[in-house]
């Protein structure tokens, strides 16, 4: 096998219709950090203390950060959180469309939606 010239995944970009809506979603009800709204425009927030980055980008276009098999819409960014449950209620108690727990083989898992309907997952 030969060497690698990636070293991490840095950033996912995830579409939103309204950036300034959806940065502030994404670190109030989330709770991550938002970093800076640009004049491109786009957002950008930074998952805790990694690496990792979330880019919001605005588009008028009925478009996702999710996919579809077989017509039924499927995550594309998972989550992981130390309290599954207690996020849970925190998601319902802030209007979040949030589908039930799923617990599969000592594994739990749920689904929710960001307010410009990208499907997301979050499991422990």
């Amino acid at each position: 096998m030969s060497k690698s010239f990636i070293e991490q995944v840095h950033y996912i970009r995830i579409p939103v219709r309204d950036l300034n809506q959806s940065a502030h979603w994404y670190r109030d009800v989330l709770g991550l950090q938002l970093l800076s709204i640009t004049e491109d425009p786009y957002a950008v927030i930074k998952v805790n203390e990694g690496p990792f980055l979330l880019i919001l980008v605005p588009s008028e276009d009925e478009t996702f950060a999710h996919f579809t098999i077989n017509n039924e819409s499927a995550f594309s960014i998972g989550f992981t959180s130390p309290d599954l449950y207690g996020f849970h209620q925190h998601l319902i108690d802030n209007g979040v469309k949030v589908e039930d727990i799923i617990e599969d083989n000592e594994h739990a898992y749920f689904h929710f939606f960001d307010p410009n309907g990208n499907k997301l997952q979050v499991h422990w």
